[in-house]
């Protein structure tokens, strides 16, 4: 079985501006995925690990913490407009013919949620092999809201009404359908994904990893503080 980790970093934020390697508790975020990236190569055979990124002050922190990368990201999928998908298939192709390897899996760490650890990654990957027809699998948390219960959205006539709708009313968020969030923690994928021409993330055949702990990403400055709090506090209901 042979793996590609990919590391996708693009510069320029602007909800946290250069939060890739803002630093958090003591090192750079993107050192937290790098670290977890080795830590798989050690718990798992034939494992690679490439760097996407369009930015040179990415890739130059990104060597200081042990990941030199061959591969920039070209100006085309470097704006805020191209899917992510397209970022990982890129970078794969360019990853199996400088090794002259075709992938059985690709694992995406996202450097934005690193609130993950190894035991996550092996339990996933036992899910994905387990079932051979899923093409994909991505972790999620246990939903805070649920559109059958608390959320709402504007109808045709300007009022507003439940989000998702049933024959029969839920009138507790217990009875209501069981939904999740996406962390966008980490994502695995066949690379029959890849070869299906799968443009999002969500098909019909994905599979979820629950996370059995707190997990979420730094899309505000807000959430940078929440987890800096919790990291140099030693509050996560985890090890990393």
């Amino acid at each position: 079985m042979n793996i590609l980790i990919t590391i996708c970093a693009r510069g320029g934020s602007k909800g946290i501006p250069g939060k890739n390697i803002k630093e958090l508790n003591g090192k750079p975020l993107i050192a937290y995925t790098i670290d977890l990236a080795k830590q798989i190569q050690n718990f798992i055979p034939n494992v690679d690990i490439a760097l996407s990124t369009d930015s040179d002050e990415i890739m130059s922190v990104a060597e200081r913490y042990g990941l030199p990368s061959k591969y920039k990201r070209p100006d085309n999928l470097a704006d805020d407009f191209v899917g992510k998908i397209a970022v990982i298939a890129d970078v794969l192709r360019f990853s199996e013919k400088e090794k002259s390897v075709i992938y059985d899996y690709v694992l995406d760490l996202d450097v934005t949620s690193p609130l993950r650890n190894i035991d996550d990654i092996l339990k996933a990957f036992e899910l994905i092999r387990n079932d051979p027809e899923a093409m994909n699998i991505f972790s999620v948390s246990e939903a805070a809201r649920n559109p059958y219960f608390n959320m709402v959205e504007q109808q045709a006539n300007g009022y507003f009404s439940q989000v998702k709708k049933k024959e029969t009313a839920f009138f507790t968020r217990q009875s209501s359908p069981k939904v999740y969030d996406i962390n966008g923690s980490f994502y695995i994928y066949r690379h029959a994904f890849f070869e299906k021409g799968y443009q999002e993330a969500i098909t019909d055949k994905t599979m979820i990893y629950i996370m059995p702990h707190i997990c979420f990403d730094l899309d505000h400055p807000i959430d940078y503080d929440k987890m800096s709090y919790l990291m140099e506090n030693n509050k996560l209901d985890f090890s990393l």
